[in-house]
């Protein structure tokens, strides 16, 4: 299933991606560090959404509270919880 998420309080806008049985493909950042986001991509894709969640939880960017990845996290926590 394909999944949205708004991002907070970073350069990238919005997160696409789909959780096809657990696992999360097609991974898409709009906006943002564009070489860091599609690394985080190819990183990403084919590997367990909720092991991924737990892994990038809590990273932060500079002095903000949330990062890119800390985004992803939350995306992948609310569309897990549907």
């Amino acid at each position: 299933m394909k999944h949205s998420y708004k991002t907070s309080g970073t350069c990238s806008s919005l997160i696409t991606f789909e959780i096809n049985d657990g696992i999360i493909d097609n991974l898409v950042f709009t906006g943002g560090c564009n070489g860091n986001l599609k690394a985080i991509s190819k990183l990403v894709n084919g590997r367990n959404a909720a092991e991924v969640a737990e892994l990038l939880r809590g990273n932060k960017c500079g002095p903000r509270n949330t990062s890119c990845a800390d985004q992803l996290a939350r995306a992948i926590e609310e569309a897990l919880a549907g």
